[in-house]
């Protein structure tokens, strides 16, 4: 039962990430040619909910699905491991046109030419795997 809910929230993030055109090569283009606000918006807003939710579960203490607490962990501070990770994120975010979550929506859309970014994605996620303990953190 947990699947298909799960499945359905997925779907509909999909629907919501199409409809809104931030999974359009074009949107992302104009953004990272500073020509609209339209991809800050979407991100900016993201940002502020997420903000949002983390104090709410601070705040009041929520468990997860299993009953567990939902905690955070502070991640090492290092200005290097952002910025170098920042760039090749966003090299390949305007390489590729699309995002991780972007990736997904495409292919449900039915564009597969994006099938070649999801196996470029799943493989450098895979070369990252075999790298991390060489690469500085």
């Amino acid at each position: 039962m947990r699947s298909v809910v799960l499945l359905f929230i997925g779907i509909f993030f999909g629907i919501v990430m199409f409809k809104s055109e931030a999974a359009s090569w074009f949107r992302i283009y104009e953004m990272f040619q500073f020509q609209s606000f339209h991809m800050y918006g979407i991100i900016g807003s993201t940002v502020v909910l997420g903000i949002l939710g983390v104090y709410f579960i601070k705040r009041k203490r929520l468990k997860d699905a299993d009953g567990n607490p939902i905690t955070f962990t502070p991640k090492d501070k290092s200005f290097s491991r952002y910025m170098f990770g920042g760039i090749i994120f966003g090299l390949g975010w305007a390489l590729a046109g699309a995002c991780p979550g972007p990736i997904f929506t495409l292919v449900g859309a039915g564009f597969l030419p994006i099938l070649i970014v999801f196996a470029g994605a799943l493989l450098g996620t895979f070369f990252y795997g075999l790298l991390r303990k060489k690469l500085p953190h």
